[in-house]
């Protein structure tokens, strides 16, 4: 049995480290998809120089735990440089620059999955490239890429437990800090996935809603 007395004491303070965690995955997440769609851009567009240093970011990012980004910037920083970093900005931007190398690669699916024809169209109707691709290639890469930009959205906001590597306040670190103060292993736990699902659930039906409504992007559907 639960302990739900002991829950109902902590209640207020797993609230608010909940909206905390909330707070930063969701500016994480919106940076991670501006990142994401610039980021993608250049690669579809090709631009010298800027290409190359966008792939050697997204392999970087892709292909690193965010533990060591974090331990990085939280650590290690402040013994190279004079920059000492809170803990929350620590986290944002850990978590944006990880979020943006997946969204780029979401976001250049995409734009790939572009029909040839809806290029050729837009430039014989004397589009300039960037309306090209403001009104013609992008609303469309946007569309295919809605589920694998939710699905790295989910990603992301799970990736917020790494946070109490840093011993920050965020609601999984505060949730060990019960565990190892008082022993309310179970109570914890429970409490950590009442707070993923009540979050993950609802953005998944939302994503599916979005997916539904955008599916029949593509021209002559």
């Amino acid at each position: 049995m639960l302990d739900w007395t002991y829950i109902e004491g902590v209640l207020p303070t797993l609230t608010s480290a909940f909206f905390l965690t909330l707070k930063i995955s969701a500016i994480g997440i919106v940076i991670a998809l501006f990142l994401g769609a610039i980021c993608s851009m250049i690669l579809y567009r090709r631009v010298p120089v800027f290409s190359a240093l966008v792939n050697g970011y997204v392999a970087f990012f892709r292909n690193t735990p965010l533990l060591l980004h974090l331990f990085f910037l939280y650590y290690g920083l402040p013994r190279i440089s004079p920059i000492l970093l809170s803990f929350e900005t620590t986290a944002l931007i850990g978590l944006s620059l990880l979020g943006g190398a997946f969204m780029t690669e979401s976001f250049k699916s995409g734009l790939s999955a572009v029909h040839p024809s809806q290029i050729d169209a837009a430039k014989a109707i004397g589009l300039s490239k960037w309306q090209q691709m403001r009104y013609v290639i992008f609303p469309q890469a946007l569309s295919y890429s809605v589920p694998t930009l939710g699905a790295n959205a989910i990603f992301l906001f799970k990736e917020t437990s790494i946070f109490t590597a840093i011993a920050g306040t965020d609601i999984t670190t505060v949730a060990i800090g019960y565990i190892n103060m008082d022993y309310k292993t179970y109570e914890m736990l429970f409490m950590l996935v009442m707070a993923y699902l009540i979050v993950i659930l609802p953005f998944i039906f939302l994503l599916n809603f979005l997916e539904k409504r955008v599916r029949y992007a593509e021209f002559g559907n």
